[in-house]
């Protein structure tokens, strides 16, 4: 029973926008009948003006134009049917009709422009989130990858979130993380970070040396910037590696959820350490040094790393999603389908709607 008005809903959306599409002709019909059947004293004018004004947003140029020669079409016509074409009345509704329809023109021009620049926005904004943070390989040194970036805002590509895979010489790494703030400032502090770690994960041995060069890197940024940005900014995030040829997982975390380890047989372990951090950006507030936790990483395993836009996603009752709880128990065949699982769930817990972007990188051992 309850599929019946989940599929009653498109039908009716259906509906609606089939009604919509051809409102423009029932209102010039309306208009007709209301100023063929009524003394001459009253006016079908609001039916004649609306119709291509309801036009202008809905239908294309050509169409909007067509709306409007229709309109005021009808009106001449039942004007000369009632012989009244050159009374002042009438010239005055025709006046008004004409108004009306290149007004309408004028609107579907403008809406037109501005849907161009909205798509052009969009196609920019795509294109730098693949810039700043590019779709990792499917497969690399062995291991399956799939990472997915959710924007809570409809039709944004790009916020604070940021993930980044590279295979060093040290084996394989990964960070997530989440930095402080929106806009423009959160993305060139993403800019920094990932373009950062892409260049220390090359060069230092330890994950500890390629937090220091995050930290180093998100200071010198800090630097740039004034006012609260400078005296605030921050970044939480957590690097994960994996050695070649080794069946473990090294993990340090600057102030962010712990990664999830989901081991063959559905069992979970969550890589916290006894130590908190500071996030990367902090160190003048205390020492910036992580403890490295590490576990076993056997062949069918999956690591999971996520912001907190999933740990703290709320359901109407304000309680917070728990991604752990969820998936331990759970087996997925590859990364991309437990990614797709995970956010469904963090969905359905939220009622639908993300309150904060997330970001998610799943790596499992084949």
């Amino acid at each position: 029973m309850p599929a019946g008005p989940a599929g009653a809903c498109p039908r009716r959306i259906v509906r609606a926008r089939a009604f919509v599409r051809i409102l423009p002709a029932l209102l010039v019909t309306a208009g007709v009948l209301y100023d063929y059947f009524t003394p001459a004293e009253f006016t079908a004018a609001p039916f004649f003006t609306a119709a291509p004004l309801v036009a202008a947003p809905l239908y294309s140029l050509r169409g909007t134009v067509l709306a409007g020669v229709l309109a005021v079409g009808a009106v001449l016509v039942v004007h000369f049917l009632l012989g009244i074409v050159l009374h002042v009345d009438a010239v005055t509704e025709v006046v008004t009709v004409t108004t009306a329809a290149v007004l309408a023109v004028l609107i579907n021009i403008l809406v037109r422009r501005g849907d161009e620049r909205l798509a052009s926005v969009r196609e920019i904004a795509e294109f730098a989130q693949r810039a700043v943070l590019p779709e990792p390989e499917a497969r690399i040194a062995g291991l399956e990858v799939a990472a997915r970036y959710e924007a809570a805002q409809e039709d944004a590509f790009i916020g604070g979130d940021l993930y980044a895979v590279q295979d060093s010489p040290h084996g394989v790494r990964l960070v997530v993380g989440d930095v402080r703030g929106k806009g423009m400032t959160a993305v060139a502090a993403v800019a920094t970070v990932v373009g950062a770690f892409r260049e220390a994960a090359e060069q230092e041995a330890t994950l500890e040396g390629v937090a220091g060069r995050l930290e180093r890197a998100l200071t010198r940024a800090g630097t740039r910037r004034d006012g609260v940005e400078a005296a605030e900014g921050f970044t939480t995030a957590v690097l994960a590696e994996i050695p070649h040829g080794e069946d473990v997982v090294r993990v340090v975390n600057r102030g962010h959820p712990p990664p999830l380890l989901l081991r063959p047989d559905g069992t979970l372990a969550v890589l916290s350490a006894e130590v908190f951090a500071l996030p990367l950006g902090m160190s003048e507030l205390g020492s910036p040094h992580a403890p490295t936790v590490q576990d076993r990483f056997p062949r069918g395993a999956t690591l999971l790393l996520h912001t907190d836009g999933l740990s703290e996603a709320r359901d109407p009752r304000g309680e917070f999603y728990d991604p752990a709880a969820w998936l331990a128990g759970r087996v997925f065949p590859a990364p991309d389908e437990l990614l797709t699982a995970l956010v469904e769930a963090a969905r359905r817990h939220t009622g639908g709607a993300l309150t904060d972007d997330l970001a998610l990188l799943a790596v499992r051992r084949a």
